[in-house]
């Protein structure tokens, strides 16, 4: 193999989980043509594995970081069919999580974020954590409670449309490169889907993030947020903690229900 190719594999890998990845990389990266970020070259892939371009890393820039800001809002902006939908010409199941441990993502054609973010994300999240055992019935209940919440907590952002999101979009999925022509971010390990751009916002405020402030004033500066996105960082962060309480247990189950009684 090429030393400029980088395999990512996982033996009995649940079906289409390398395919859905590399198609999501490619609907992410045609966003490129719109001024989109740029997204790790996908080189191919089969049941077991996806080979995609290797990165050299660097390590960020404010300048960079509010490049990749304006860069993110315009792949957002790149829209997608509906809530839910999954990354073009792929039909199988999608999934996010780690690569050892995916768990299926739900695929659908919501035309609201609110019905979209309870049906397709929230309960699907939950009603997995109490097959596992790490949540119950009662985690269940304070969540339906979140959901009745949703119009008010959603407040202006009910009327966003369906942005192309990359779905996983905490630091460790941007990757900083440089070249001849400066420090660029590269996307990596997407969870791709037809979402609201605040999700993947709030993501990158969940495990801290270099250089936050300029990416977000990149971000605004091409397209900006609707007002309480600060207030609303909370709500959609729920979603992957509540996938942390299923992958991992421990402290990320007191985590989720501080967040969702802190909503309430």
């Amino acid at each position: 193999m090429s030393r400029n190719v980088y395999r990512k594999s996982r033996a009995w890998a649940p079906e289409g989980f390398f395919e859905c990845e590399g198609r999501g990389l490619q609907w992410l990266g045609k966003a490129q043509a719109q001024g989109g970020p740029r997204v790790v070259d996908v080189i191919g892939w089969g049941k077991d594995y996806l080979d995609i371009e290797r990165v050299e890393p660097s390590s960020p820039t404010p300048k960079a970081a509010y490049e990749f800001g304006a860069a993110l809002a315009r792949m957002h902006d790149s829209g997608a069919a509906h809530f839910g939908s999954a990354p073009d010409d792929y039909t199988g199941t999608c999934y996010f999580g780690p690569l050892q441990d995916p768990v299926p993502m739900d695929t659908g054609d919501w035309d609201d974020p609110a019905t979209y973010f309870a049906e397709g994300r929230l309960l699907p999240m939950v009603r997995i954590g109490m097959k596992r055992g790490v949540l119950d019935s009662s985690d269940l209940e304070l969540t339906e409670r979140v959901i009745e919440a949703l119009p008010d907590l959603l407040g202006g952002a009910a009327k966003d449309k369906p942005a192309r999101v990359h779905g996983d979009l905490w630091s460790g999925n941007v990757m900083w490169t440089s070249d001849d022509t400066g420090t660029h971010a590269i996307l990596i390990d997407p969870a791709a889907h037809g979402g609201h751009r605040e999700e993947d916002l709030a993501m990158l405020h969940l495990f801290g993030m270099p250089y936050l402030t300029d990416i977000m004033d990149g971000y605004r500066g091409v397209h900006p947020l609707r007002a309480g996105f600060e207030e609303r960082t909370t709500l959609w962060q729920l979603y992957p903690i509540a996938g942390h309480c299923a992958f991992f247990g421990g402290g990320y189950v007191t985590e989720y229900r501080q967040m969702c009684r802190s909503l309430l």
